[in-house]
């Protein structure tokens, strides 16, 4: 699915009104019918009824966003809820669909009050005291910067309300394409967006405020959204779905994609074990794995169903490591090198050989990365070589950027896209919300994963995942967003069973085979 900025949304909004001739009020209308929906999903049913007598309150600011709440709580209020509606503006200031909305509700039997200060305040607790249902319509996606001081204090109010929470398009104080929070915003249980979700609810803290995303086409028509300039994309099952390899019935091993995983030092020889069960548990056929000669045995006990060769050094990997890797690549369909390895300065030449040699995929994370950090002109070498893949948490990207790791946070999306671009490569830019991003200019957010992923060893199975893919035959940015979208999958269905916490990087590689077979089932 697409993903857009708000200025992308205004213009697809603006050629479906003035081009194709649907009419504005026709889209806030179904824009209102479809937050009614989500309404009526979410409220547990009472008896044979699920909103009857329910208490609603709907905050409403003056622009479109408000227009759609006054819709909204006019539905609600047919369909025999005990609905309020807090005016954050005077009735005069409300123009154009808004207005006529603002008429609508007016003839209806709901509640109306203006907030012009503080003198509302009780009146307001009081009501989210009450509602089963707090509807926010203060801001849509064209705010910037910080909610007026006003709005701000009745949103702190919203958040201490016990009532089940929706926003309409974006949570009011989210910018809708950055995510960016100045000093608080409404947390949703659930937000509506229209036509295409935004940037902002996979950016920034959009993701902790925007609860569960429910994309509407308010009627747009899917032939209408089709617009070249839209280069950001979110994840979804039936996308991921079509890049799984078929398996074949005559297949066996050989066919099923052989892989080389460099990797370990002495005291992180369960970064290899981790990352080769991420390769197995995803389908490769040959796995090799090429470590220090002083963990060998370690990692071969542990991985019993991968070859281990043993490179010279007793505790990490030097420049005499080259030659196995070497000799193991010649027949292999992928290469990743990193997990656990330890900066050790004298790998940078076997990086070297490696980047400007094999002509097969090639991953780089964990310690590869923070060496090259130290020579990022090393990326140069694999320029035309053949695919490369770059998995950076925030740290390591801050490293290979020079930079800090808050200039990372506060624009993931534009370094991303903009250091695939330079560097040639996929860049698998992990988070909350992890980007891929392609070197043809596009970038895709995965919305799968949990925080219980933030624990040693995932992040080395994830590696072993996407090498695992790319062995198999699947692209490079197709594996990454393969790898990065069931490593998720893994991490919910676990969340599932033992919350966002307890679940270890093993039992992610575990997972990975079912959530896979799972997507498949769907198909």
């Amino acid at each position: 699915m697409r993903v857009v900025n708000a200025e992308q949304m205004r213009q697809i909004e603006e050629k479906a009104i003035h081009h194709y001739g649907i009419p504005s009020l026709l889209l806030m209308e179904n824009a209102a019918w479809a937050v009614v929906e989500e309404i009526r999903r979410c409220l547990p049913k009472n008896g044979n009824e699920r909103v009857n007598g329910r208490k609603a309150v709907i905050l409403v600011g003056k622009g479109n966003n408000g227009g759609d709440g006054l819709a909204v709580a006019r539905h609600l209020v047919f369909q025999g809820m005990d609905v309020t509606v807090l005016l954050f503006a005077a009735p005069e200031d409300y123009k154009g669909d808004a207005a006529i909305n603002l008429r609508l509700y007016q003839g209806t039997e709901g509640k109306l009050f203006v907030i012009k200060g503080e003198k509302q305040r009780r009146l307001t607790r009081l009501a989210l005291a009450q509602a089963e249902v707090v509807v926010d319509a203060l801001f849509g996606i064209g705010m910037r910067g910080a909610l007026p001081g006003l709005i701000e204090e009745y949103v702190e109010e919203v958040n201490n309300a016990p009532g089940w929470v929706v926003s309409i398009d974006i949570p009011s104080g989210v910018e809708a394409n950055t995510g960016k929070v100045y000093r608080t915003a409404v947390r949703a249980q659930a937000t509506v967006t229209f036509g295409l979700p935004k940037w902002g609810l996979f950016l920034g803290e959009g993701p902790e405020y925007c609860g569960r995303v429910v994309v509407d086409p308010i009627s747009i028509p899917e032939s209408y959204l089709v617009d070249e300039g839209i280069s950001t994309f979110v994840l979804m099952d039936n996308n991921v779905r079509g890049i799984l390899p078929v398996r074949r019935l005559k297949g066996h091993k050989g066919t099923h994609g052989k892989g080389i995983l460099v990797a370990g030092s002495k005291g992180m020889s369960g970064a290899s074990v981790l990352a080769g069960r991420g390769a197995l548990r995803s389908g490769i056929g040959l796995l090799q794995i090429v470590c220090p000669q002083g963990i060998a045995k370690e990692v071969d006990a542990n991985v019993t169903e991968a070859t281990v060769w043993a490179a010279p050094g007793d505790e990490v990997l030097n420049e005499e490591a080259w030659p196995v890797i070497l000799r193991q690549a010649e027949k292999a369909q992928a290469l990743a090198v990193g997990p656990g390895l330890a900066q050790n300065i004298d790998f940078v030449p076997v990086l070297e050989e490696i980047l400007k040699n094999l002509s097969c995929p090639v991953l780089l994370d964990a310690d590869a990365l923070n060496l090259v950090a130290l020579e990022t002109s090393l990326l140069k070498l694999r320029n035309g070589r053949g695919p490369l893949i770059l998995t950076p948490h925030p740290g390591e990207m801050a490293r290979l950027c020079q930079c800090s790791v808050e200039e990372i946070e506060s624009n993931r999306l534009d370094i991303a896209v903009s250091k695939a671009v330079e560097w040639e490569a996929v860049v698998v830019l992990k988070g909350s919300v992890t980007i891929i991003a392609s070197p043809d200019g596009r970038a895709f957010f995965n919305p799968t994963g949990n925080p219980g992923l933030g624990t040693g060893g995932t992040g080395d199975v994830l590696t072993g995942s996407i090498l695992a893919w790319l062995a198999q035959g699947v692209q490079a940015l197709e594996a990454a967003c393969l790898g990065v979208y069931l490593h998720g999958k893994a991490a919910d269905e676990l969340a599932n069973e033992y919350g966002w916490s307890g679940f270890t990087a093993s039992e992610v590689a575990d997972q990975l085979p079912k959530v896979r077979r799972a997507l498949e089932l769907k198909g």
